[in-house]
């Protein structure tokens, strides 16, 4: 295993962590871990040198947590960075911190947490937890040894993020979607550098886009991978491109298979940074602009549009539209989309045209908006 500086703080972090948000389970229920195997493959990764595991409230509908305090029994809790989530949609009161972080610790029968994040921060839910003093809370959770660091996970675009890395300067870590077709969306490369530039250490979910880069792609993308100069398995090449960059301290894998534990860990042994060449990452960029070449809308996500007098999310809901097309995963988008809230949906678009004024790219975006809840939003 290859082990990566974690930012400033002088620690080493595997450079495959554990994620268990995608641990096999009993008949398809997402409540229902299977734990025999599920234990065996994180004590597997975790003897074959990861020690980095990461879960969350909600995970797995709420059975997660416990367990991953299960599974890290028999002395490897010790042996791992554990890192686990405040569920920031759930607090009410500044009290909640600590009604949650206490729950947390329980079901991960553990006396501390080696890193709290506040979970999926967006320009709405940050504002919220900021205003009940959540970063005076982190403070007291971190000096009473609860916590060995506060930092976050992110769902939205760049210059919130940014905004976020600056509202504190004593973040450890920040947790991004990161890829190479995300390169430019969420907090994309830009915001990957500013955090480590900061001394922020940069952890990557979604490193495959949730299976959608391991999965057989277009025509049009199959094409472009067949002029690889080498041999690998899609998953190796997104897993790769991401360890080339010196920012990464660590990608998290959510695996569901001892299969994919095993050529993860392999992945991981082969990782070197800057250990792509240039022809290697001109081919990722053009198998990027195979896939792009399939978006039904050619939104940038620069916000122009915004605010909506009525309300919609303008960008986000082209993500999702996109996404169906660019990857031929309408199930997905359209379980993405119902976790938009319903006054923030192409449903509410009035026509009144002043997005489409306002537009840089000219996008007829009344009409692109009724496409997309056509196609994400059948049942209305």
């Amino acid at each position: 295993m290859h082990y990566r500086p974690f930012g400033k703080c002088g620690r080493q972090v595997s450079a495959l962590g554990f994620g268990a948000m995608r641990l096999p389970v009993i008949d398809g229920d997402m409540k229902r871990i299977d734990e025999p195997e599920a234990t065996k493959m994180i004590r597997f990764a975790i003897d074959q040198g990861v020690n980095y595991v990461d879960t969350a409230y909600p995970y797995h509908g709420g059975t997660g947590e416990a367990f991953v305090g299960k599974a890290l029994g028999d002395g490897y809790r010790q042996r791992v960075i554990l890192a686990t989530k405040m569920p920031v949609w759930l607090i009410d009161s500044e009290a909640d911190f600590d009604r949650y972080l206490n729950e947390q610790m329980g079901k991960l029968r553990t006396d501390h947490v080696d890193f709290y994040l506040l979970h999926a921060l967006n320009d709405l839910s940050w504002p919220k937890v900021k205003a009940l003093n959540v970063l005076a809370w982190g403070e007291r959770a971190v000096a009473s040894g609860r916590i060995g660091g506060l930092g976050f996970s992110f769902h939205d675009g760049g210059p919130v993020f940014i905004d976020i890395i600056n509202d504190y300067d004593k973040w450890a870590v920040a947790q991004v979607q990161y890829n190479y077709m995300d390169a430019f969306s969420q907090a994309g490369t830009t915001g990957v550098r500013y955090a480590a530039e900061r001394g922020v250490p940069v952890v990557v979910m979604e490193p495959l886009r949730g299976g959608q880069l391991a999965q057989k792609p277009p025509l049009a993308v199959q094409e472009a991978w067949a002029t690889a100069p080498v041999e690998r398995t899609l998953a190796d090449w997104a897993l790769q491109w991401l360890w080339d960059q010196p920012e990464v301290s660590l990608v998290l894998s959510g695996m569901t298979t001892m299969q994919q534990v095993e050529e993860n860990l392999a992945s991981a042994e082969r990782s070197r940074v800057g250990g792509l060449t240039q022809e290697e990452h001109t081919l990722i960029e053009r198998v990027r602009n195979a896939f792009l070449a399939r978006r039904g809308v050619p939104c940038t996500g620069c916000g122009y549009c915004l605010p909506c007098p009525s309300g919609v999310r303008i960008p986000e809901v082209f993500v999702f539209y996109n996404e169906a097309l660019v990857y031929d995963d309408l199930a997905r988008a359209r379980m993405s989309y119902r976790w938009v809230d319903e006054e923030h949906r192409a449903s509410q678009c009035t026509r009144c045209g002043l997005c489409e004024s306002q537009c840089p790219q000219h996008i007829a975006i009344p009409d692109c908006l009724a496409e997309a809840e056509k196609l994400l939003a059948p049942e209305s």
